[in-house]
């Protein structure tokens, strides 16, 4: 049974929603005002015009009329006067965009006025409708967004599981985090499970199994660096043909017929193309440490395919093959262009690599996804940062275009723009989402770059220009030996950050006096301080044992991304707030570098309890009109084990979220998110408006993989990936009702 979760909402300004022109006036005006006084503390006008459609489309409005008699107001039904209620049935039939007759409306007018709605119009027009969700992010400018409202505010609450796949059945053995994000194209589903990567096709309104296509690539895959089911595929349709890009463990990229999942003869060598020909290797190494476990991006007939590689925390040498990004011929796989992201001696950009650093440095590859702007012809890239996470000490100077969003025409590969959001990274802060591509409503198009360190930043995407200024302000310098860092990091001054960033005594969990003080006691051993607080030795010259850093390696937000509404402006974003340890050691027998991640400490927990106050996890409404915070709420429920923590008995909680990555997904109405791995299992839906919960709908398992929506003959549907960690994942569908 779903749990409705809806509590007194804040009310709203009472102007109708979807107000026709030939409403009758003076019931509307005088409904408005009974509804006013009667009815918005418990409802909003969203609200009606959500029921009207979906509720009692094709009905009398007699009989609507008797319900609002009956029921309302809620602490005194049937209290009201018969015009009262002939007028608040008016206004609500008004916001549902029924038209009513010429003047006013009389009672007796109800008995034979069918209530016929735009929402009635569209569940006609719904039957046999199909809705696709054909790329990663929806569409290629990774708004998440998709308007359908057949789920809505009034039915949000009843829905339900309709088909469950049990991932289990994907080897070779089965795999217990799936954190794949399906595509629906025409009824279909078509997603990546298993450790060996297996695409799946399925058909989309049950879950029945159409085709599975198992890449064999023996000893490639055995010595691949990013093994697993990975996080999709891409979709391409030329004409009737049609293809399914997916990029193999082993790192080669394969075109599967989308109908037969056979690997296509026409592209490449049989549908393969081999990733590792090409590459700029590193210097003195054997081993080649690449791959990728995002889906490549398809615009305009090109495939873009980026590169990811293991960790590099400990990396046995500085040297390591570079992350460069590629585009090939969606029709043939013919190499198209490439872009180095790390650039050429003596090209533009290779002086901020000093010392000819440029020469072996590598990493600095593209592992999250990436959106693009088919009419403006660019693909926008979120760059990671170099080799190693930790310590950049070989590859002195600001580093272009690693930690970098940059702009490139499709078709050439060209630089159009950039922009380096951090200068010379050592906290592993690497451009971790697919860059936003928000055209507001008030016709301007901007891109934004969510950031592990919880900035928004937003740029003209033609230009690259910032919409906001970006200062350069000083930041806290290193004092590793042979370590360089950059006396200056780019800070947005709109919009604010949304998660706190920079650790202090103030960040310190303080629900009582003796947690606050056993806080302040664990940190001692080491530093703390603002935003881009460098790494430090452990056991160095002044005793301490590494640095606290918060948000920590993983974020702040991650490569689930956030949201864009296109009719509002709104940006939403997940974030979670927990601390990290950088700290740095010699180890001559794992490393070639100075210093690598390493060291016998980690972030202190108080009394079973995380080291930094609450929330651990948000959810943040931006205005992108304007660049300010709306709202903001916690992304979670106040864990188990902290209300139960004996520490804080008798203390009264707030609800605290947790620190997991929530996936987000916007509807017509709704803002829908889960919890993300290691999260409850429950899937929330919210007012977009106000961040109120409306439904909080049970899963299997938490979600893992991002939330998608798509329609298939008239239905609407909402599937992710879950799991637990203790079984095999599943593909969910939840649905409403027959």
């Amino acid at each position: 049974m779903i749990k409705s979760a809806r509590s007194y909402l804040i009310p709203l300004a009472l102007a109708t929603l979807s107000a026709a022109a030939w409403a009758a006036p003076d019931n509307v005006d005088r409904g408005s005002e009974v509804f006013q006084s009667h009815c918005a503390r418990c409802h909003l006008p969203m609200e009606m015009e959500a029921r009207v459609r979906s509720t009692w489309a094709g009905r009398k409005a007699g009989d609507l009329f008797q319900k609002i008699k009956q029921t309302m107001p809620g602490e005194m039904p049937g209290s009201l006067s018969d015009a009262q209620y002939l007028d608040v049935t008016s206004y609500i039939l008004n916001v549902g965009d029924v038209r009513l007759p010429d003047g006013n409306l009389k009672l007796a007018d109800l008995a034979d006025l069918t209530i016929v709605s735009a929402e009635k119009g569209a569940a006609t027009a719904d039957a046999g409708k199909t809705v696709n969700w054909a790329d990663f992010n929806g569409d290629l400018a990774a708004t998440r967004y998709q308007p359908l409202e057949q789920i809505n505010a009034s039915n949000v609450n009843k829905l339900e599981i309709a088909w469950q796949l049990d991932a289990g059945m994907f080897g070779p053995k089965p795999e217990f985090k799936n954190t794949t994000s399906p595509l629906a194209v025409d009824g279909k589903l078509y997603f990546t499970a298993g450790n060996t990567r297996n695409v799946v096709s399925a058909d989309a309104q049950t879950g029945q199994l159409l085709w599975m296509w198992r890449p064999q690539e023996g000893e490639r895959f055995e010595k691949a660096p990013r093994k697993g089911s990975g996080r999709g595929v891409a979709y391409w349709r030329n004409g009737a043909q049609e293809r399914i890009f997916t990029v193999t463990p082993g790192y080669y990229l394969v075109a599967l017929n989308a109908k037969t999942g056979l690997p296509d003869p026409g592209f490449g060598a049989s549908g393969w193309v081999d990733l590792q020909k090409g590459l700029r290797l590193g210097q003195g190494r054997d081993d080649l440490d690449i791959g990728l476990s995002m889906p490549p991006l398809v615009v305009n007939d090109v495939v873009i395919v980026g590169a990811a590689h293991l960790v590099s925390f400990r990396p046995p040498s500085a040297s390591n093959v570079k992350g460069d990004v590629r585009g090939y011929d969606a029709r043939t796989g013919k190499l198209l262009w490439t872009f180095k992201t790390i650039p050429e001696s003596g090209k533009p950009g290779s002086e901020t690599w000093l010392n000819g650093s440029e020469k072996y440095t590598g990493n600095a590859g593209v592992w999250a996804p990436m959106s693009a702007d088919p009419e403006l012809g660019l693909v926008y890239l979120p760059v990671e940062s170099a080799t190693g996470d930790r310590y950049g000490g070989d590859r002195p100077g600001s580093n272009l275009f690693a930690n970098s969003l940059v702009a490139l025409d499709i078709k050439t590969g060209k630089k159009r723009w950039h922009y380096q959001i951090i200068h010379h990274d050592i906290w592993d802060w690497d451009n971790p989402n697919a860059p936003i591509l928000a055209d507001l409503p008030n016709g301007r198009k901007v891109v934004v770059q969510l950031t592990k360190q919880s900035f928004a930043y937003v740029f003209d995407r033609k230009t690259g220009e910032p919409i906001w200024p970006i200062e350069e302000r000083p930041v806290p310098q290193t004092d590793v030996p042979g370590e360089w860092t950059s006396p200056t990091q780019p800070f947005p001054t709109k919009p604010a950050a949304y998660d706190r960033q920079g650790i202090s005594e103030d960040d310190l969990i303080n629900f009582t006096p003796e947690l606050f003080a056993a806080a302040k006691e664990a940190v001692k051993p080491f530093r703390m301080g603002p935003l881009y607080t460098p790494p430090s030795v452990f056991n160095g010259p002044d005793g301490t044992k590494g640095t606290l850093s918060l948000p920590s390696v993983t974020g702040g937000t991650n490569w689930e991304g956030g949201a864009f509404d296109p009719e509002t402006g709104m940006l939403y974003v997940p974030s979670f707030t927990e601390a990290s340890l950088l700290m740095l050691v010699n180890d001559p027998e794992a490393s070639s570098v100075d210093y690598v991640f390493g060291g016998r400490a980690r972030v202190p927990q108080i009394e079973g309890l995380p080291l930094v106050r609450p929330p651990w996890g948000r959810i943040t409404a931006i205005d992108l009109k304007d660049g300010e915070h709306r709202w903001w709420i916690p992304n979670a429920d106040t864990p188990e084990e902290v209300k139960n923590n004996p520490a804080l008995r008798g203390v009264d909680l707030p609800r605290t979220g947790k620190p997991t990555r929530s996936g987000l997904l916007l509807t017509k109405s709704l803002l829908f998110s889960g919890e993300g791995w290691g999260g409850s299992p429950i899937f929330r839906a919210y007012d977009k408006k106000t961040g109120e919960i409306l439904a909080e709908i049970p899963l299997p398992a938490a979600q893992a993989g991002q939330p998608i929506t798509y329609m298939v003959d008239g239905k609407q549907y909402i599937v992710m990936a879950v799991g637990d960690g203790k079984s095999p994942g599943k593909i969910v569908a939840l649905a409403l009702p027959n």
